[in-house]
């Protein structure tokens, strides 16, 4: 169950959270970042050298093949994608110039403009996504068997109780 984040620090800290050595849970912490990070350069890695993406460029052609009609704000894919306006507008120039997304003006808001996946750019995505699950399959689910589904399900915990809100 995800904890509701209003109520973070009104509970009483528990006997095993009172008793966990700061070295501990330190040591703790550093060893997520670091598997987080081991397997992340794995995965890029092999990205990198399967389909020439760098990993905000195959972060934005993940988002876009999962999106709505394969679109989606310029500004909020930026957002998501947690690039900064100079950046994700760098990213961007270099997908539409390997034609893999091309922008398109919102026909309700002239403000908003879309970043969309091309035809080749769907074909690309779909098939990255394909060996991004493949290579996920080897590096996580082989080691972790079902403790993989655990390790997602704290992640997204985290991921409930520490969002900004």
């Amino acid at each position: 169950m995800t904890p509701d984040p209003s109520a973070r620090h009104s509970s009483p800290p528990s006997a095993h959270q009172r008793s966990t050595d700061d070295d501990e849970i330190v040591t703790w912490w550093g060893l997520v970042i670091e598997g987080y990070l081991a397997t992340q350069d794995k995965l890029m890695g092999e990205i990198a050298d399967r389909f020439g993406l760098a990993p905000a460029s195959f972060d934005i052609l993940l988002r876009l093949v999962r999106s709505p009609e394969h679109r989606m704000p310029m500004t909020r894919l930026a957002t998501e994608a947690a690039l900064s306006s100079g950046g994700f507008t760098k990213v961007a120039d270099r997908l539409v110039a390997a034609d893999l997304i091309c922008r398109v003006p919102s026909p309700d808001d002239r403000r908003v403009t879309f970043a969309s996946l091309t035809d080749h750019g769907l074909e690309v995505a779909n098939k990255a996504r394909a060996a991004a699950a493949d290579i996920l399959r080897r590096i996580v689910l082989t080691p972790l068997g079902d403790d993989a589904v655990a390790l997602a399900e704290a992640m997204r915990t985290l991921r409930a109780f520490n969002a900004e809100r």
